[in-house]
Protein backbone atom coordinates (compact mmCIF):
# COMPACT_ATOMS: atom_id res chain seq x y z
CA UNK A 1 0.00 0.00 0.00
CA UNK A 2 1.15 3.58 -0.58
CA UNK A 3 0.47 6.34 0.87
CA UNK A 4 0.45 9.62 -0.69
CA UNK A 5 2.76 12.04 0.43
CA UNK A 6 0.63 15.11 -0.04
CA UNK A 7 -1.97 13.34 2.61
CA UNK A 8 -1.46 16.10 5.87
CA UNK A 9 -4.43 15.56 8.02
CA UNK A 10 -5.19 12.81 10.97
CA UNK A 11 -8.90 11.95 8.71
CA UNK A 12 -7.30 12.10 5.18
CA UNK A 13 -4.45 9.31 7.01
CA UNK A 14 -7.48 7.45 7.83
CA UNK A 15 -9.18 7.59 4.72
CA UNK A 16 -5.91 6.78 2.77
CA UNK A 17 -5.44 3.55 5.09
CA UNK A 18 -8.99 2.19 4.76
CA UNK A 19 -9.76 3.29 1.45
CA UNK A 20 -6.55 1.96 -0.30
CA UNK A 21 -6.86 -1.34 2.12
CA UNK A 22 -10.15 -2.32 1.18
CA UNK A 23 -11.92 -1.41 5.05
CA UNK A 24 -15.28 -1.55 5.74
CA UNK A 25 -14.95 0.53 9.03
CA UNK A 26 -18.79 2.03 9.82
CA UNK A 27 -17.35 5.95 10.46
CA UNK A 28 -14.87 5.77 6.94
CA UNK A 29 -16.89 4.74 5.32
CA UNK A 30 -20.01 7.39 6.47
CA UNK A 31 -17.07 10.23 5.71
CA UNK A 32 -16.55 9.12 2.10
CA UNK A 33 -19.80 8.73 1.37
CA UNK A 34 -19.80 12.54 1.45
CA UNK A 35 -18.18 12.22 -1.66
CA UNK A 36 -19.16 8.78 -3.29
CA UNK A 37 -21.03 6.12 -2.61
CA UNK A 38 -20.13 2.05 -4.17
CA UNK A 39 -22.49 2.53 -7.07
CA UNK A 40 -23.32 -1.55 -6.71
CA UNK A 41 -25.97 -0.50 -9.38
CA UNK A 42 -24.23 0.88 -11.98
CA UNK A 43 -25.26 -1.08 -14.90
CA UNK A 44 -28.73 -0.61 -13.66
CA UNK A 45 -28.47 3.40 -13.51
CA UNK A 46 -31.11 5.25 -16.12
CA UNK A 47 -28.38 8.13 -17.38
CA UNK A 48 -30.82 9.67 -19.59
CA UNK A 49 -32.76 10.56 -16.11
CA UNK A 50 -29.83 11.15 -14.40
CA UNK A 51 -30.17 11.34 -10.06
CA UNK A 52 -33.28 13.06 -10.51
CA UNK A 53 -34.72 11.13 -13.03
CA UNK A 54 -37.63 12.03 -15.72
CA UNK A 55 -40.02 12.88 -13.12
CA UNK A 56 -37.76 15.93 -12.15
CA UNK A 57 -36.38 16.79 -15.39
CA UNK A 58 -37.38 20.56 -17.23
CA UNK A 59 -40.10 20.78 -19.32
CA UNK A 60 -39.99 21.97 -22.73
CA UNK A 61 -43.30 23.46 -22.95
CA UNK A 62 -43.31 25.42 -19.51
CA UNK A 63 -43.11 29.06 -19.47
CA UNK A 64 -39.84 29.59 -17.34
CA UNK A 65 -40.57 33.45 -15.42
CA UNK A 66 -37.09 35.39 -15.46
CA UNK A 67 -35.66 35.93 -11.58
CA UNK A 68 -32.07 37.67 -12.44
CA UNK A 69 -29.67 36.89 -14.82
CA UNK A 70 -27.21 34.54 -13.26
CA UNK A 71 -24.18 35.08 -11.40
CA UNK A 72 -20.45 33.96 -11.26
CA UNK A 73 -18.72 31.80 -14.15
CA UNK A 74 -17.99 32.82 -18.02
CA UNK A 75 -21.35 31.31 -19.37
CA UNK A 76 -24.38 33.44 -19.89
CA UNK A 77 -27.41 32.62 -18.20
CA UNK A 78 -30.40 33.28 -15.86
CA UNK A 79 -32.29 32.08 -12.65
CA UNK A 80 -35.68 31.50 -13.70
CA UNK A 81 -39.02 29.64 -11.60
CA UNK A 82 -41.37 27.38 -13.41
CA UNK A 83 -45.13 27.02 -12.86
CA UNK A 84 -44.46 24.81 -9.56
CA UNK A 85 -42.21 27.51 -7.71
CA UNK A 86 -39.61 25.55 -8.54
CA UNK A 87 -36.40 28.00 -8.97
CA UNK A 88 -33.55 26.89 -11.75
CA UNK A 89 -30.12 28.24 -12.81
CA UNK A 90 -30.56 28.10 -16.47
CA UNK A 91 -26.99 28.27 -18.30
CA UNK A 92 -26.38 28.94 -21.89
CA UNK A 93 -23.64 28.46 -24.25
CA UNK A 94 -20.85 25.85 -24.87
CA UNK A 95 -21.15 24.11 -21.43
CA UNK A 96 -24.78 23.48 -21.97
CA UNK A 97 -24.14 19.86 -23.54
CA UNK A 98 -20.96 19.23 -21.94
CA UNK A 99 -22.25 19.40 -18.58
CA UNK A 100 -25.34 17.45 -19.00
CA UNK A 101 -23.31 14.58 -20.35
CA UNK A 102 -20.23 14.74 -18.19
CA UNK A 103 -22.84 14.89 -14.93
CA UNK A 104 -24.45 12.11 -15.84
CA UNK A 105 -21.17 9.74 -16.11
CA UNK A 106 -20.15 11.00 -12.92
CA UNK A 107 -23.10 10.60 -11.19
CA UNK A 108 -22.58 7.28 -12.77
CA UNK A 109 -19.72 6.10 -11.13
CA UNK A 110 -20.85 7.15 -7.48
CA UNK A 111 -19.93 10.75 -7.22
CA UNK A 112 -22.47 13.11 -6.11
CA UNK A 113 -23.95 15.25 -8.64
CA UNK A 114 -27.00 18.12 -9.02
CA UNK A 115 -30.21 17.67 -11.21
CA UNK A 116 -29.30 18.89 -14.61
CA UNK A 117 -31.24 18.51 -17.33
CA UNK A 118 -31.04 19.89 -20.80
CA UNK A 119 -33.78 21.60 -22.99
CA UNK A 120 -32.36 22.48 -27.13
CA UNK A 121 -35.44 25.40 -26.92
CA UNK A 122 -36.94 26.93 -24.03
CA UNK A 123 -39.22 29.79 -23.47
CA UNK A 124 -38.49 32.34 -21.06
CA UNK A 125 -41.13 34.98 -19.96
CA UNK A 126 -39.94 38.42 -18.42
CA UNK A 127 -41.71 41.94 -17.96
CA UNK A 128 -45.26 39.92 -19.73
CA UNK A 129 -43.42 39.18 -23.01
CA UNK A 130 -42.28 35.38 -23.93
CA UNK A 131 -39.09 34.92 -25.79
CA UNK A 132 -37.95 31.67 -27.32
CA UNK A 133 -34.32 30.63 -26.29
CA UNK A 134 -31.63 28.05 -28.03
CA UNK A 135 -30.22 24.83 -25.93
CA UNK A 136 -29.48 25.39 -22.47
CA UNK A 137 -28.42 23.03 -19.27
CA UNK A 138 -31.18 23.20 -16.70
CA UNK A 139 -29.98 22.95 -12.71
CA UNK A 140 -33.14 22.30 -10.32
CA UNK A 141 -32.49 24.00 -6.96
CA UNK A 142 -34.00 21.85 -4.82
CA UNK A 143 -34.82 23.56 -0.86
CA UNK A 144 -33.53 20.16 0.74
CA UNK A 145 -30.01 20.67 -0.89
CA UNK A 146 -28.46 24.40 0.54
CA UNK A 147 -24.91 24.86 -1.12
CA UNK A 148 -22.99 25.65 2.35
CA UNK A 149 -19.53 26.84 0.55
CA UNK A 150 -16.92 25.48 -1.85
CA UNK A 151 -13.73 22.87 -1.31
CA UNK A 152 -10.52 22.98 -2.74
CA UNK A 153 -8.81 19.77 -4.35
CA UNK A 154 -5.57 19.78 -2.03
CA UNK A 155 -7.40 21.01 1.36
CA UNK A 156 -10.60 18.23 1.79
CA UNK A 157 -11.28 15.61 4.38
CA UNK A 158 -10.43 12.98 1.12
CA UNK A 159 -6.99 13.99 0.27
CA UNK A 160 -4.60 11.04 -0.26
CA UNK A 161 -7.74 8.63 -1.40
CA UNK A 162 -8.57 6.68 -4.59
CA UNK A 163 -11.82 7.94 -4.61
CA UNK A 164 -10.33 11.74 -4.77
CA UNK A 165 -7.46 10.46 -7.45
CA UNK A 166 -10.75 8.66 -9.06
CA UNK A 167 -12.46 12.04 -9.38
CA UNK A 168 -9.28 13.69 -10.98
CA UNK A 169 -9.04 11.18 -13.45
CA UNK A 170 -12.28 11.34 -14.56
CA UNK A 171 -12.02 15.23 -14.95
CA UNK A 172 -9.26 14.17 -17.05
CA UNK A 173 -10.60 11.99 -18.77
CA UNK A 174 -13.13 14.04 -20.23
CA UNK A 175 -10.62 17.19 -20.44
CA UNK A 176 -12.10 19.35 -18.27
CA UNK A 177 -9.53 21.79 -18.53
CA UNK A 178 -11.07 24.12 -15.28
CA UNK A 179 -10.52 22.39 -12.53
CA UNK A 180 -10.33 25.29 -9.56
CA UNK A 181 -12.03 25.78 -6.28
CA UNK A 182 -14.88 27.90 -7.23
CA UNK A 183 -16.34 25.10 -9.69
CA UNK A 184 -16.51 22.38 -6.13
CA UNK A 185 -19.54 23.17 -4.03
CA UNK A 186 -20.10 21.67 -0.91
CA UNK A 187 -23.91 20.67 -0.27
CA UNK A 188 -26.23 20.14 2.47
CA UNK A 189 -28.48 17.82 1.96
CA UNK A 190 -32.05 17.49 4.41
CA UNK A 191 -33.73 14.34 4.11
CA UNK A 192 -36.63 14.05 6.73
CA UNK A 193 -34.89 14.17 9.63
CA UNK A 194 -31.57 13.28 8.52
CA UNK A 195 -28.87 15.88 7.58
CA UNK A 196 -26.27 14.99 5.18
CA UNK A 197 -22.68 16.43 3.24
CA UNK A 198 -21.97 16.43 -0.10
CA UNK A 199 -19.29 17.23 -1.70
CA UNK A 200 -19.20 17.60 -5.32
CA UNK A 201 -17.95 19.04 -8.80
CA UNK A 202 -20.84 21.12 -9.35
CA UNK A 203 -19.81 22.99 -13.08
CA UNK A 204 -18.27 20.34 -15.25
CA UNK A 205 -18.88 22.52 -18.69
CA UNK A 206 -15.50 23.51 -19.62
CA UNK A 207 -14.91 19.57 -21.43
CA UNK A 208 -14.99 17.64 -24.23
CA UNK A 209 -12.71 19.45 -25.94
CA UNK A 210 -9.12 20.22 -26.08
CA UNK A 211 -6.93 21.25 -22.89
CA UNK A 212 -4.53 24.22 -23.00
CA UNK A 213 -1.67 25.03 -21.06
CA UNK A 214 -2.01 28.76 -18.92
CA UNK A 215 -4.73 29.44 -20.81
CA UNK A 216 -8.57 28.56 -22.30
CA UNK A 217 -9.34 25.12 -23.91
CA UNK A 218 -11.91 24.14 -25.46
CA UNK A 219 -15.26 23.05 -25.29
CA UNK A 220 -17.85 20.78 -26.95
CA UNK A 221 -15.06 20.37 -29.23
CA UNK A 222 -15.73 16.77 -31.14
CA UNK A 223 -12.05 17.31 -33.14
CA UNK A 224 -9.79 18.77 -30.42
CA UNK A 225 -11.31 16.18 -28.22
CA UNK A 226 -10.58 12.99 -30.45
CA UNK A 227 -6.94 14.20 -30.86
CA UNK A 228 -5.45 15.40 -27.32
CA UNK A 229 -3.23 12.45 -25.95
CA UNK A 230 -4.61 10.74 -22.64
CA UNK A 231 -1.66 9.31 -21.09
CA UNK A 232 1.73 10.49 -21.70
CA UNK A 233 4.04 8.81 -19.22
CA UNK A 234 4.89 6.47 -15.88
CA UNK A 235 7.45 7.26 -13.66
CA UNK A 236 8.31 6.31 -9.74
CA UNK A 237 4.77 4.52 -9.49
CA UNK A 238 3.08 8.27 -10.93
CA UNK A 239 0.59 8.99 -13.65
CA UNK A 240 1.57 11.81 -15.81
CA UNK A 241 -1.29 13.04 -18.23
CA UNK A 242 -0.90 15.12 -21.49
CA UNK A 243 -4.08 16.85 -20.46
CA UNK A 244 -2.97 20.33 -18.55
CA UNK A 245 -6.61 20.02 -16.66
CA UNK A 246 -4.91 20.59 -13.32
CA UNK A 247 -2.50 23.29 -13.72
CA UNK A 248 -4.72 25.43 -11.49
CA UNK A 249 -4.13 22.65 -8.78
CA UNK A 250 -0.23 21.49 -8.76
CA UNK A 251 -0.52 19.07 -6.28
CA UNK A 252 -2.66 17.21 -8.70
CA UNK A 253 -0.05 16.67 -10.93
CA UNK A 254 1.82 12.96 -10.18
CA UNK A 255 -0.44 12.24 -7.60
CA UNK A 256 -2.35 9.25 -8.97
CA UNK A 257 -1.08 6.03 -8.94
CA UNK A 258 -1.77 3.59 -12.21
CA UNK A 259 -3.92 1.34 -9.81
CA UNK A 260 -5.93 4.95 -9.33
CA UNK A 261 -6.26 4.94 -13.15
CA UNK A 262 -7.22 1.56 -13.38
CA UNK A 263 -9.90 1.60 -10.33
CA UNK A 264 -11.89 4.39 -12.10
CA UNK A 265 -11.45 2.98 -15.47
CA UNK A 266 -13.04 -0.35 -14.26
CA UNK A 267 -15.91 1.45 -13.22
CA UNK A 268 -16.48 3.24 -16.14
CA UNK A 269 -16.03 -0.14 -18.52
CA UNK A 270 -18.91 -1.74 -16.76
CA UNK A 271 -21.13 0.90 -18.53
CA UNK A 272 -23.27 -0.07 -21.66
CA UNK A 273 -23.33 0.88 -24.97
CA UNK A 274 -26.86 2.20 -24.26
CA UNK A 275 -26.09 3.92 -20.78
CA UNK A 276 -23.29 6.02 -22.93
CA UNK A 277 -25.40 7.00 -25.36
CA UNK A 278 -28.40 7.83 -23.06
CA UNK A 279 -25.42 10.45 -21.15
CA UNK A 280 -25.52 11.89 -24.40
CA UNK A 281 -28.83 11.91 -25.49
CA UNK A 282 -29.95 13.23 -22.10
CA UNK A 283 -27.40 16.36 -23.18
CA UNK A 284 -29.13 17.06 -27.14
CA UNK A 285 -26.35 15.62 -28.66
CA UNK A 286 -27.00 13.60 -32.16
CA UNK A 287 -26.17 9.89 -32.63
CA UNK A 288 -23.14 10.78 -35.02
CA UNK A 289 -21.89 13.28 -32.61
CA UNK A 290 -22.12 11.11 -29.64
CA UNK A 291 -20.33 8.69 -31.50
CA UNK A 292 -17.44 10.88 -31.62
CA UNK A 293 -17.09 11.27 -28.05
CA UNK A 294 -17.95 7.85 -27.01
CA UNK A 295 -15.55 5.89 -28.80
CA UNK A 296 -12.45 8.29 -27.80
CA UNK A 297 -13.52 7.94 -24.41
CA UNK A 298 -13.59 4.00 -24.70
CA UNK A 299 -10.26 4.44 -25.86
CA UNK A 300 -9.27 6.05 -23.08
CA UNK A 301 -11.01 3.94 -20.52
CA UNK A 302 -9.22 0.55 -22.68
CA UNK A 303 -5.84 2.98 -22.21
CA UNK A 304 -6.54 3.24 -18.04
CA UNK A 305 -7.57 -0.05 -17.56
CA UNK A 306 -4.14 -1.50 -19.23
CA UNK A 307 -1.71 1.00 -17.32
CA UNK A 308 0.97 -0.51 -15.17
CA UNK A 309 3.20 0.48 -12.28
Amino acid sequence: MTHRRYARTALGALLVVSCRAGSTATGVTRQMEALWSAPVDIEQRDLFGGPGGNAHAAKPEERYEFLEIKGGGVSPGYDVQDAAGQRWSVKLGAEARTEVAMSRVVWAVGYHQPLVYYLPRWTMSRDGRDTSLAGARFRLELKTHDKRGEWSWRDNPFVGTRQLAGLYVLMLLFNNWDLKTAQNAIYEVREDSAVTTWYMVRDLGASLGASAWLTFGTKDDSAGFKRQPFISRVTRNRVHFASDGGWMEPQLHGSVTPADVRWICNLLARLSDRQWNDAFRAAGYGDSEAAVFITRLKEKIAEGRRISE
